[in-house]
């Protein structure tokens, strides 16, 4: 076996874009991104005006928000759909292997959208070193202490003996060379599945296996796999990561996902719908809210299954709220319902492949949750929005923007505030005279006229652009109005044929409502859009303009 891992490039086939509806939810994550557009900006006027010192300054400033990307990471027992959704929400439904074997899953982060140099290696994966595994074999590691402390004696000798049974297989099978791989880092130019599953999942049958597919199997020493993507539709960058399952005894990698947490800006507890809320999970999330500044999300997955979504995911939140409370569990805590499968479904354009029994579970979850312009949305946008996907990227882009968002724009913009002070104090005031003459270059009235010329230009632009947004208004309200009097019309012929003419029909008109309300949102967007690029453009034709002015 070659100790360093080949460089030839491997084919990645998993770098496509994404489709627009992926883009619902992403809000919060577009508005801090544009927070520090805003900031750059001035960053690059300061940078203007001062020094190389003060250059260098801004340039690491502004490498901190290009590279600030918050970690999430994803928890939960096995079977719960982390992988799924985490897959998802990267964009690549068949990116991480879903049915991953229990001995063999790996701490996997995904790092969407980190600035990286061109010879980056886009996979990178890290082998246990001696002692972590000396701790595995002896105790079971973090989570096997804390279950032998409360008396699950018998469980944890078990997971010794599964852990020590681990080792000494992987060891027979990598022969000499499991002494020297241990701690390495194996780094890949490019991805694809079958680098994946030589890393992260392992195969069972290697009594059968060519040497060659023996010499890939590195599952069981692997400690983390890092995986660097593009997200095209993702405003910012961001680390997800996938974990073991907690409730497996050979997936006690739990010091590293431990780790993990405490490198973490948030962590979403993902639930299976099917299971109630039991010992593992309180237990994961008293381990995260332990943490000290960490926020929870809760994502109950699989409602493609719940025979009735309508009935049962409302009893579902209320025991999950009382079992909370009853634990002493987080106050408040977000939840929210999705289908991690559906999600998939719709990024591979793959609804229409989906059990009979998850169709009625879209077409019943539809229903209930009355979400605004679903039915004028097509199949695959409808069905990502009821995944709950966007809703959870929404509210990961509010927890993102409040806290560690704003603690660097914060620490940015005092930084960027210090750095003026002292460019002021450090500079002698001097007005605009040479030799007692003025250095205008302009006459008072060639400057006025400059002023008008621009801000006729402004306006006329401005007249353009809102014209152009007003109209497409009208239009789509005409539309709107078209449809509902064409729905209307239907519904009344076929009240007619039901019911004859001697009974009083009555047509709601909240359709008419819900597509007038859309209407005015996408117009609003559009004249705040169209207002800020206008007014963008004209503060730097007057800084232009004010070169042009004075010498």
């Amino acid at each position: 076996m070659e100790m360093t891992p080949p460089s030839e490039a491997i084919s990645d086939a998993l770098d496509e874009r994404w489709p627009d509806f992926t883009r619902a939810g992403m809000e919060p994550l577009a508005d801090l991104r544009q927070s520090f557009e805003d900031l750059q900006e001035t960053l690059a006027d300061i940078e203007c005006i001062g020094g190389e010192a003060v250059a260098r300054k801004i340039k690491r400033m502004s490498f901190e928000m290009d590279a600030f990307a918050p970690a999430i990471t994803f928890i939960g027992q096995i079977k719960s759909g982390k992988t799924t959704l985490v897959n998802a929400m990267s964009g690549r439904p068949d990116l991480l292997p879903a049915d991953v074997n229990p001995w063999t899953s790996v701490v996997t982060s995904l790092h969407l959208n980190i600035p990286r140099p061109p010879d980056s290696p886009a996979a990178s994966f890290q082998f246990f070193d001696a002692d972590e595994w000396d701790h595995l074999v002896q105790n079971g590691g973090r989570i096997g202490e804390l279950s032998a402390r409360a008396g699950a004696d018998k469980e944890h000798e078990r997971l010794v003996a599964q852990i020590a049974e681990m080792r000494e297989k992987t060891k027979e099978r990598l022969g000499r060379k499991f002494e020297l791989l241990l701690g390495q880092v194996h780094d890949y130019k490019r991805l694809d599945d079958d680098l994946l599953q030589r890393y992260v999942c392992l195969g069972d049958d290697f009594e059968t296996a060519s040497a060659k597919e023996r010499q890939g199997q590195f599952a069981d020493i692997t400690k983390s796999a890092d995986l660097f993507l593009e997200a095209p539709n993702l405003p910012t960058a961001l680390t997800l990561r996938d974990t073991p399952g907690m409730n497996d005894t050979f997936m006690m990698r739990e010091q590293i996902t431990i780790r993990s947490i405490r490198d973490s800006k948030i962590c979403v507890v993902v639930l299976s719908a099917h299971q109630a809320l039991n010992a593992v999970d309180m237990g994961l999330i008293r381990l995260i809210s332990n943490v000290k500044s960490r926020q929870v999300l809760i994502f109950v997955n699989r409602v493609d299954e719940l025979s009735d979504p309508t009935g049962q995911i409302d009893e579902i939140r209320k025991s999950l709220l009382q079992t909370l409370a009853d634990h002493s569990g987080p106050e408040n805590p977000c939840i929210i319902f999705g289908s991690a499968l559906w999600a998939n479904a719709a990024l591979a354009d793959e609804v229409g492949s989906l059990p009979a029994a998850s169709i009625d579970a879209v077409e019943a979850y539809g229903s209930y949750a009355d979400i605004q312009g679903l039915e004028d949305m097509d199949e695959r946008s409808a069905v990502w929005l009821l995944s709950g996907v966007p809703s959870l990227y929404e509210a990961l882009g509010e927890r993102i923007s409040e806290s560690a968002g704003e603690k660097l724009l914060r620490s940015i913009r005092s930084r960027a505030a210090n750095m003026v002070s002292g460019l002021r104090a450090s500079s002698t005031m001097v007005s605009l005279s040479a030799n007692g003459e003025r250095i205008q270059k302009m006459s008072n009235e060639q400057v006025d006229a400059l002023m008008a010329k621009i801000a006729a230009e402004a306006k006329a632009q401005l007249d353009q652009s809102l014209d152009q947004v007003f109209n497409a208004f009208s239009a789509r309200v005409d539309q709107a109005h078209v449809r509902f009097i064409s729905r209307a019309l239907d519904a009344l012929l076929q009240h007619l044929e039901r019911n004859g003419d001697n009974e009083v029909w009555n047509y709601s008109p909240d359709g008419l409502r819900m597509l007038m309300r859309t209407a005015y949102q996408v117009m609003r967007g559009n004249f705040i859009k169209e207002n800020k690029r206008v007014l963008d453009a004209t503060t730097k034709r007057l800084t232009k303009a004010y070169g042009e002015v004075f010498d």
